[in-house]
C-alpha cells in the first residue's frame, strides 16, 4: 500500500487557489516557450531588459494588496458595496431613477457582444450598433424638435460646454469681438460649474443671473444658456427671449429633459439654436453619476461644426443602404490645435440603451410614463398647498420647490428617517423630483412627511379623492402638439419577444471581442473579465444618486479611496482625481491643473505647450481648449523626439513655457531612452511634463510616469485597466499628479472633491462615471502587484511575437535600439500603394473576411497599421492574426506578379458578404472560396460582414442622420 510520502504534492494543494492572472493572461507555459524561441530570447525578463531602458525600471515591486481570487473579490467587494445605503433619491438636478427593462439589461448592458465592441470606424462590421445609434439620433431630433443630433456626448454639463464652444466658433461677422455668455441662474449647478471651467481659459466672460433680466442690448453677448424645465422645476416659455436674442445676433442654448418633452413644446419649436441634456432617465441607471449619454442637437446649418460623432446613411458597393460614421471631421481632434473640441469618446453603450428604451416603450408608452410622473407631481402639489405650504413653481413637470420656513430641518430629518433624499436649498426651501419609480403610495408617504411637521396627517382616501380632481399644470402655450417617434422602429418592438429578436439581430451584425482579437494600437482592447463586470449592475453600485449625502455613500468612499491609492502606487504620483470621464477629459484636466499651478505662482504668462509631431490629435486639441498656444517639436528619423529641436524650443520659449505633452512609450511604439533628459529639459526652463497615459499598458509594474520624470498623467481606465470600450464609450480618464499639483485637482460645486485650490469641475458628476470604477478596482485587486507586472511583460511579449512573425514580410516602421517594440508596433503598407495600388484601407477591409477588426489605420503615420495585441490573447489567436496578414501579403504578391487583376481583386472588393458570395452570377476573377474562406480555420469561425464596402463620400454628399421612411432613401440612392 502506498504511503503519504509517495504523494508529497498533496500538501501543496491544501492552500492552492487559482490566481486570476492565469485567466487574464493568454499564453500558457508551453506557448510561452514557443514564443520566446520565435522572438529569440531565453526568457521573458531578457526581452523586457532589451525593451525598457534600465535606468527607468522600477527597483522594487508595486506595493499593492495581495491578489484576490475571483470568488474572494466578489465576497469582499459585496461587503464594501453594502456600506452604501439605498435611499429613495428625489434630489433630481438632472439625475432620476429609472426602470431598466430587463430585456435591455440582460441583452445590452450585461452582454459582452455589445460592451466589448470598439468604436465603429470599420462600419461594415458595426452595422447593428450604428443602426441603434441612428435610432438614438432620431429620438433626440424628434423629442427636441431639432434638425440634427450627434450620437452622444459625455454628460449634460459637457454637452452645454460643447454647445458654447460651437456657438463661439460660428459667431456672425458682427459678433466676432463678442465674448460674453449669459447663463441662467436656474441651470443645474454642475453645469454652471463646468461652464466656468471651460470658458475662462478661452477669454470668455461668464455672467450668471435671471434670464428675465438678461441685457440683450449688450453687444458683447454672443450666446445664452437656459434650463427647460428649470433646475427648480419651473416651466418658462423662452420663445420671446429666443426671438429677441436672435434679433440681436445672439444664439440660444436650451438644456432640457427628454421625458418632459413628450408633453412640453420642444425647444426647437421655440427657435433654440442648440439643445442639450442627458438621456439617463431613458433606462440608464443612476450609477452614482455615470456613465450616462448626453445629447446634443442643433440646426442643420451647424452640422459641420458639431462636436462628437454623427451617424449617417450611405450605400455600399452593391448599392445597398449602409450606416457609417458621417462627417469624420466632427472628431475635431483630427484638426489638432485648430480644434474647438477634444471630444473623441462618446457614451455609445449608454446611448444604445437609451435608444433601446425608446424603441421598447414607443411614443405612446413614453407619454404615459411622463403623464404618470407629472400627474403624481400635481397630486403632491395640490396636497401640499392644501396643507398650507407655498409652492414656488406656478407651472412644472416633475419637480417642486416648496417653502417650508422653520420646518426645513424637521422635514429633512423625517425624510431621511423614511429613507428619502430631498433637495435641500441653502435657505428655507426643500425640493423633490418625481421619476419613473414614483407611485401613489410614495406620494402618500412623502406628503405626510410635510404634514407631520405641521402636526397633521393626510389619509390615503383623502389623496385618492384629491386625485380625481387634478389636471395638468402645464400652460397651454407649452403643451406639445407635434408628433414624435413616428418611425416604424419605435412602433414595432413592444412585445418582449420582438424586442429580444431585434436586439439579437443587431448584435449579430457587429464584430466584438467575443469573436476575435481587436488589436488596435493605442487602444488596448484586452479582456473585460466577467467577474470585473458583475458588480456594475448591483443596486449598491448603480442605484445611488451622485449628490446623495456622503454618509450614505461610504462604500463608494472606500472604493474610491482604495482605487486612488492603488493608482498613486502604479503611477508613482502623490494624488489622483477620478473625476474626468474620458481620456481626452483627463488630458484637459491635467493641463488645467498645470495652468492653475502656474497662475498660483504668478506665472500667468506661461501658456506655451510643446507637443511632439507624433502626439495624439487630442493633445493639441486639449491644449487649445486650455487656452494654451501650441508649438510642435520635431521627431527624428527613428520616431523619437528630436532633443536638439526640443531644447531649442524650450530655450526660445523659456519665459512662456507651460508644459510638454509626451506619450510614453511613444506613439510609435518605442521606449525612448532619452525620456529622463526630455523631462529635465522642460523642468530646467520652468515647465511641467504632462504624460499621455494611452500606452500605460506597457508601463504598469515595470516603470511609471513619476519614474520617467512626468508631473501629471491621465490614465485610460477603459484601456489599461479593463473598463470595456462599449462600442465607443464609456471611458474614464483619471489624472495622477505630483505633490505640488495636488492642491489644484478637480473640484465640484455640489459634493466636495479635489484640493484646497481646486479648479472647477471637468465633469458633471463628482467622480465622473463612478459606477464603472469597480471594473478597474476588480482588475487591480485580483491581479495584484505580481499579476499586473506579468500582464505588462506579456503585452510586450505578444507584440514582439507578432513583430517577429511579420517583419520578414512587412516593414516595421520604428523599433528601439535593440530592435524591440514596446506593446505595439507600426507596420508599413505604403510601398504597396506605389507598386500595385493597394491602400492600407484595402488591407483593413480584407481582414474582415478573415474575421478580424483592423488594427489602428493610418495613425500616427498615414498608410500604416498600428498593432497592439495585449496580454490577453493566446498564441493561437496571435498566430491566426499573423496568418491572416501573411496570407494577405501573398494576395498582394499575386497582384505584383500579375496573377491577380490590379483593379478587380480580393483586396479591392473586400469585404465579401454572404449575399455576394451566394449570388447566382459570379463574374469576379477569383473563386468564391478564396473570397470567403481564405484560410481553412476561417470556415469554423466565419464572421460575415453584413454590407459590402461603404461609399463614405456618398454619405457625406447626401447627409441623412435620422431614421426616415424607406421611400426617402430611394431618392438618395
Amino acid at each position: 500500500m502506498p504511503s503519504n510520502n509517495d504523494f508529497p504534492f498533496m500538501k501543496d494543494f491544501i492552500t492552492y487557489s487559482e490566481p486570476f492572472s492565469y485567466r487574464h493572461i493568454g499564453p500558457d507555459g508551453e506557448e510561452l516557450a514557443q514564443m520566446l524561441k520565435q522572438v529569440g530570447v531565453e526568457n521573458i525578463d531578457q526581452l523586457i531588459g532589451e525593451t525598457i531602458p534600465s535606468h527607468i525600471r522600477l527597483q522594487s515591486p508595486l506595493n499593492l494588496p495581495k491578489a484576490q481570487t475571483e470568488s474572494e473579490f466578489l465576497k469582499n467587494f459585496k461587503s464594501i458595496a453594502s456600506k452604501n445605503k439605498l435611499f429613495r433619491s428625489l434630489i433630481g438636478m438632472g439625475y432620476y431613477d429609472t426602470v431598466v427593462p430587463k430585456v435591455i439589461l440582460r441583452n445590452i448592458m450585461e452582454n459582452p457582444g455589445w460592451y466589448t465592441a470598439y468604436t465603429p470606424y470599420q462600419a461594415e462590421i458595426a452595422q447593428g450598433r450604428l443602426e441603434m445609434l441612428l435610432n438614438y439620433q432620431t429620438m433626440i431630433c424628434d423629442l427636441t424638435g431639432m434638425q440634427i443630433a450627434n450620437a452622444s456626448l459625455l454628460d449634460e454639463a459637457t454637452a452645454a460646454a460643447e454647445a458654447v464652444a460651437l456657438l463661439y466658433s460660428v459667431r456672425p461677422s458682427n459678433k466676432l469681438k463678442s465674448n460674453k455668455l449669459l447663463v441662467s441662474e436656474l441651470c443645474f449647478p454642475q453645469t454652471i460649474d463646468l461652464l466656468k471651467t471651460r470658458t475662462e481659459p478661452l477669454g470668455q466672460e461668464l455672467q450668471i443671473g435671471s434670464h428675465s433680466l438678461f441685457d440683450l442690448n449688450d453687444e458683447a453677448v454672443f450666446a445664452i444658456v437656459v434650463q427647460y424645465p428649470a433646475a427648480d422645476g419651473a416651466l418658462y416659455d423662452y420663445s420671446h427671449l429666443i426671438n429677441e436674442a436672435h434679433t440681436k445676433g445672439i444664439r440660444v442654448i436650451v438644456a432640457t429633459d427628454l421625458l418632459s418633452l413628450t408633453l412640453l413644446t420642444p425647444p426647437g419649436e421655440m427657435g433654440a439654436d442648440v439643445v442639450v441634456g442627458s438621456s439617463q432617465r431613458f433606462g440608464v441607471p443612476l450609477g452614482y453619476g455615470g456613465p450616462h449619454a448626453a445629447f446634443f442637437a442643433t440646426k442643420d446649418e451647424f452640422k459641420r461644426n458639431m462636436p462628437g460623432r454623427i451617424i449617417g446613411i450611405s450605400v455600399d458597393a452593391e448599392g445597398n443602404k449602409a450606416y457609417r460614421m458621417a462627417l469624420q471631421t466632427r472628431e475635431q481632434h483630427i484638426r489638432r490645435e485648430k480644434a474647438t473640441s477634444n471630444i473623441c469618446t462618446a457614451q455609445v453603450l449608454l446611448s444604445v440603451m437609451a435608444a433601446a428604451y425608446a424603441v421598447y416603450h414607443g411614443p405612446a408608452n413614453l407619454k404615459k410614463i411622463a403623464q404618470r410622473v407629472h400627474g403624481l407631481t400635481v397630486l403632491a402639489a395640490k396636497a401640499l398647498s392644501q396643507l398650507g405650504y407655498k409652492l414656488e413653481n406656478l407651472y412644472y413637470f416633475d419637480t417642486l420647490k416648496v417653502r417650508v420656513d422653520s420646518n426645513l430641518q424637521v422635514i429633512h430629518e423625517k425624510a431621511l428617517e423614511a429613507n428619502f433624499n430631498l433637495r435641500v436649498y441653502p435657505d428655507t426651501f426643500l425640493g423633490f423630483s418625481f421619476d419613473e419609480l414614483t407611485n401613489f403610495d410614495e406620494v402618500v408617504q412623502l406628503v405626510n412627511l410635510f404634514a407631520s411637521a405641521l402636526g397633521k396627517k393626510v389619509t390615503t382616501e383623502e389623496l385618492k379623492s384629491l386625485s380625481e380632481n387634478i389636471n395638468h399644470e402645464i400652460p397651454f402655450t407649452l403643451m406639445r402638439t407635434s408628433s414624435y417617434l413616428s418611425h416604424p422602429v419605435f412602433n414595432s418592438h413592444h412585445a418582449e419577444h420582438s424586442m429580444l429578436r431585434y436586439l439579437k439581430s443587431l448584435e449579430n451584425k457587429d464584430l466584438s471581442m467575443v469573436h476575435s482579437m481587436i488589436s488596435l494600437g493605442s487602444c488596448t482592447m484586452k479582456l473585460n473579465a466577467t467577474t470585473e463586470m458583475i458588480p456594475v449592475t448591483w443596486p449598491e453600485i448603480n442605484a445611488l444618486h451622485p449628490f446623495a449625502p456622503t454618509d450614505q455613500t461610504q462604500g463608494y468612499a472606500e472604493i474610491i479611496s482604495n482605487l486612488e491609492k492603488w493608482l498613486e502606487e502604479i503611477t508613482g504620483f502623490d494624488a489622483v482625481s477620478l473625476q474626468p470621464n474620458s481620456g481626452a477629459q483627463g488630458e484637459y484636466a491635467g493641463l488645467m491643473v498645470i495652468r492653475a499651478y502656474h497662475r498660483a505662482n504668478g506665472d500667468t504668462h506661461r501658456n506655451i505647450a510643446l507637443i511632439p509631431s507624433s502626439a495624439h490629435g487630442t493633445n493639441p486639441a486639449s491644449a487649445a481648449m486650455a487656452g494654451m498656444k501650441i508649438v510642435v517639436t520635431k521627431c527624428d528619423e527613428k520616431g523619437n523626439i528630436d532633443l536638439t529641436d526640443l531644447r531649442a524650443k524650450a530655450e526660445q520659449y523659456k519665459h512662456e513655457l507651460s508644459c510638454l505633452m509626451v506619450t510614453y512609450p511613444s506613439t510609435h511604439g518605442v521606449f525612448e531612452e532619452a525620456i529622463n533628459e526630455i523631462c529635465e529639459i522642460i523642468h530646467e526652463y520652468g515647465g511641467q511634463v504632462y504624460m499621455d497615459g494611452a500606452n500605460m499598458n506597457a508601463q504598469v509594474g515595470l516603470t511609471s510616469p513619476a519614474t520617467i520624470g512626468a508631473d501629471v498623467c491621465h490614465l485610460n481606465l477603459h484601456k489599461t485597466f479593463c473598463i470595456p470600450h462599449g462600442g465607443g464609450g464609456p471611458g474614464m480618464g483619471p489624472i495622477g499628479v505630483k505633490k505640488h499639483l495636488a492642491p489644484f485637482l478637480c473640484g465640484h460645486s455640489v459634493i466636495k472633491t479635489g484640493g484646497e485650490k481646486a479648479i472647477h469641475a471637468v465633469s458633471a458628476a463628482p467622480w465622473g462615471s463612478a459606477s464603472i470604477l469597480p471594473i478597474s478596482y476588480a482588475y487591480i485587486a485580483m491581479m495584484g502587484a505580481e499579476g499586473l507586472a506579468k500582464a505588462t511583460k506579456f503585452a510586450i511579449l505578444n507584440a514582439n511575437y507578432i513583430k517577429s512573425r511579420l517583419e520578414k514580410h512587412y516593414p516595421i516602421l520604428y523599433v528601439g535600439s535593440n530592435g524591440r517594440c514596446a506593446h505595439e508596433m507600426i507596420v508599413d503598407f505604403r510601398q504597396f500603394k506605389l507598386s500595385v495600388g493597394i491602400e492600407v484601407e484595402d488591407v483593413a477591409k480584407r481582414l474582415m473576411d478573415y474575421g478580424f477588426h483592423a488594427p489602428t489605420v493610418s495613425f500616427p503615420v498615414a498608410g500604416t497599421l498600428m498593432i497592439e495585441p495585449t496580454e490577453s490573447e493566446t498564441k493561437e489567436d496571435l498566430d491566426r492574426f499573423c496568418d491572416a496578414l501573411l496570407q494577405i501579403r501573398e494576395e498582394i504578391r499575386e497582384i505584383e506578379i500579375g496573377l491577380a487583376d490590379k483593379a478587380d481583386n480580393v483586396l479591392k472588393n473586400a469585404p465579401h458578404t454572404a449575399t455576394v458570395i451566394i449570388a447566382h452570377d459570379w463574374t469576379r476573377p477569383y473563386s468564391r472560396e478564396k473570397a470567403a474562406f481564405p484560410l481553412d480555420w476561417v470556415r469554423n469561425s466565419k464572421f460575415w460582414p453584413t454590407v459590402s464596402r461603404i461609399d463614405s463620400a456618398h454619405g457625406d454628399r447626401n447627409l441623412v442622420c435620422t431614421c426616415e421612411p424607406i421611400e426617402s432613401y430611394e431618392e438618395v440612392i
